[in-house]
């Protein structure tokens, strides 16, 4: 997605401050969504249609809490700025693929229906980083791997002396 011409999904608003969980609710939709914060009250995903219409949606929620919004088009101004913005949010993704590694890891040593339990649960969380993950990082895959090689042993023994 990266490179000059391509198109970026721009969201720009202002949310009353009071009451509070109108802003901490649209604050946690944008993070699930894994936006590029550029500033205050504006935020950027490489535009597709989904990312479109998740802008759309949060425009009208925020515009529904006596907030303010615009869901802007644009491309950065060169290819520098853009893998600025691309290398930001990989960066994101990969202490939370980083994450899932280290706790796939670390239930090796677990008993077998705690392996099970936490490979059920790290699958689910990799969905969710996948979905926010525009930029892929090598991180990824080790993490895939990682929950693979967790979930093929969640039925045996705990490993002797894993590490």
């Amino acid at each position: 997605m990266t490179g000059s011409g391509s198109q970026w999904v721009l969201l720009t608003y202002k949310i009353p401050r009071e009451p509070s969980t109108g802003r901490i609710s649209i604050w946690r939709k944008l993070e699930r969504l894994g936006v590029a914060r550029l500033g205050d009250g504006l935020v950027a995903l490489p535009a597709d249609a989904r990312t479109r219409e998740q802008f759309d949606w949060i425009a009208e929620e925020i515009g529904e809490l006596n907030g303010s919004a615009t869901v802007w088009l644009a491309a950065p101004a060169n290819a520098a700025q853009e893998r600025t913005i691309a290398t930001s949010m990989r960066e994101a993704r990969v202490l939370e693929y980083q994450a899932v590694i280290d706790q796939a890891r670390a239930a090796a040593k677990a008993t077998p229906g705690e392996r099970t339990r936490i490979a059920t649960r790290l699958r689910a969380e990799l969905r969710r980083i996948t979905r926010r993950d525009y930029f892929p990082p090598a991180e990824r895959e080790t993490a895939q791997q990682a929950v693979r090689a967790l979930t093929q042993t969640a039925d045996k023994p705990a490993l002797e002396g894993a590490e």
